[in-house]
Formats: structure tokens, sequence, C-alpha cells
């Protein structure tokens, strides 16, 4: 498998509808059955469709108006490395959250992504 410029952008635009959506099967055809993600280097990764769904379900049950914008991205060998901005309102208090990050998917040869690791920073504006 080949991956490109612009395969790269469609396969994050489909990764990014699918969490603004949290819909757990358009996420769960972008990664191999025993995909790792890891949403912070210090705790346990997700493992697997299961956890990938387990962990939508659970954002969809906490955030909504959720919006994930990828900036910029690039490719070196099978990894896609890119930089994003997402926000979403906290179901619980009403909050606005931002966040700004950094992932880097590696995909592979079936073009599936095995590893996704992230990392962000956020801010958090009060419900009025």
């Amino acid at each position: 498998m080949t991956l490109d410029y612009q395969a790269a952008g469609t396969l994050l635009e489909r990764y990014a509808s699918a969490i603004e959506s949290s819909d757990g099967d358009a996420a769960a055809e972008l990664f191999s059955e025993d995909c790792e993600i890891r949403l912070d280097p210090f705790a346990s990764p997700l493992v697997g469709h299961i956890g990938l769904r387990s962990y939508l379900l659970q954002t969809a049950d906490e955030q909504r108006q959720s919006e994930l914008t990828i900036e910029r991205h690039w490719v070196a060998g099978h990894t896609i490395l890119a930089s994003w901005h997402a926000s979403h309102v906290r179901a619980s208090d009403g909050a606005r959250v931002h966040l700004a990050g950094f992932l880097a998917m590696e995909l592979a040869d079936d073009g599936l992504v095995s590893r996704l690791r992230q990392w962000w920073n956020s801010r958090e504006a009060k419900a009025p």
C-alpha cells in the first residue's frame, strides 16, 4: 500500500467526521481489529474496535456540538502526522472546551489504522 498526501487527507477527513458524530461504525471501518489507541501517554491504551466504540459511546454521553478540524498533515512512510483543533460543549455543565493537539496514525499494509497516538492541550470557557 502506498500512502500519499491526498489519501492521508481523505482518511483524516473520515476520522474527523466519525469523531464529530461519535459514529462507532464509521470509526471502526478505519481501524484494524487489533488497533491500539493512546489518547493519553500515561494511561492504558484503548484496544481494538470494542475499546474504540466504548470511548465513542462515553464521548457521546459527555459531549455536545463536537467539532474536529485537521489543520495540517504530513506523510512519512506508513505514518500520518497531523495538527488539529477541536471543541465541544460538556454536557454536565455546558462549558465550551477547546483543544489543540497533534496526532500520529500508523497504518498497516491493508491501509487500516493500527496505532493512533494523540496529545493535546485544552482550555475551558464557562457556560453563560
